[in-house]
């Protein structure tokens, strides 16, 4: 009996790697067209963009709190590269400066939560309007387009390397980045410390402030990353881009098992549940689903995901 009650235990730790894996199953049995391999990758490449945002994320909500700023982050970073590339600046440059400013985006949501005082939900909601806004703003609310044809900029978003999409090398090469420094480093003990006691965690002689200000710079550099790679697949930017994607990034995060109060959770769950919502997303799209049915399914998971997690 205690060995049954063992593999049960187990298989709670792995829910969400289940039910990704029965609900390829289902869609591969409903839909032939799922599980063809031009779909597949597809489907990862479009994956990518919410996996880069879910890792920040992670490390956000792993602290207890939330950033709601990633969307609007997203797109301004976005416009502001596309921007620059249009004004003759060399692709790399422009790239690179756009990263620095997803940092300095996300640094800005630190400063407000960690000298500011605010709760996180209201610091990343003032700067998901304000970004939005000014992202508004810069592109005069029309699309920035005729970019070039920069190989960096072609390659970035459809771009494949040994015939797996450059975007899922991207994701890959971070997942196992940010795994190694979440579970093998002394910083990543610090976040989970953090987002599990914080009164604990500061008499312990960890730093909490200064580990808020970083999880939020990392949030906006995967963030502005997300958008680089969006401006290349799509050869421009929209001052709508990104509108919407905190919701996915933090549906990831949640079926992925992380607690949404902190101090739990996994970047393989996260990972995981990126997946999930990848496969629901693409396979209604096969089904003809309409996306405001989407919507509505996404909201459902969210809910059973941190009805779950009240439960442990």
């Amino acid at each position: 009996m205690s060995n049954v009650w063992k593999i049960v235990r187990r298989m709670e730790n792995y829910g969400a790697q289940i039910a990704l894996v029965i609900l390829v199953l289902l869609v591969c049995i409903i839909s032939p067209e799922f599980r063809t391999v031009h779909n597949i990758f597809s489907l990862l490449r479009q994956s990518a963009v919410n996996g880069l945002i879910a890792f920040g994320m992670t490390c956000v909500i792993l602290t207890g709190g939330i950033d709601l700023s990633v969307g609007s982050t997203l797109c301004l970073s976005a416009l502001l590269c596309a921007g620059m590339i249009k004004s003759g600046l060399p692709v790399p440059a422009a790239m690179g400066i756009a990263l620095l400013i997803g940092i300095i985006l996300g640094m800005l949501n630190g400063l407000m939560i960690v000298k500011g005082r605010l709760q996180p939900f209201i610091a990343t909601l003032v700067s998901m309007t304000a970004y939005r806004g000014i992202s508004m703003i810069f592109s005069n609310g029309r699309p920035i387009s005729n970019l070039g044809n920069s190989m960096l900029l072609e390659q970035l978003g459809k771009g494949s390397l040994l015939g797996i999409p450059i975007p899922v090398w991207i994701l890959a090469f971070l997942f196992a980045v940010f795994y190694f420094i979440l579970h093998k480093t002394v910083l990543g003990r610090k976040i989970y410390a953090v987002g599990s006691n914080d009164k604990a965690a500061s008499l312990a002689g960890i730093n909490t402030g200064a580990i808020r200000f970083l999880v939020y710079s990392i949030s906006g550099i995967t963030a502005a990353l997300a958008g680089l790679i969006l401006v290349s697949r799509l050869s421009s930017a929209q001052p709508t881009m990104g509108s919407g994607y905190e919701l996915d990034a933090i549906a990831a995060v949640a079926l992925g098992g992380t607690s949404m109060s902190g101090g739990r959770g996994k970047i393989l769950g996260t990972i995981t549940g990126v997946l999930i919502i990848a496969t629901l997303s693409n396979s209604m799209n096969i089904l003809g689903i309409s996306s405001y049915y989407q919507q509505v399914v996404k909201a459902i998971v969210i809910l059973l995901a941190v009805l779950s997690d009240r439960k442990r």
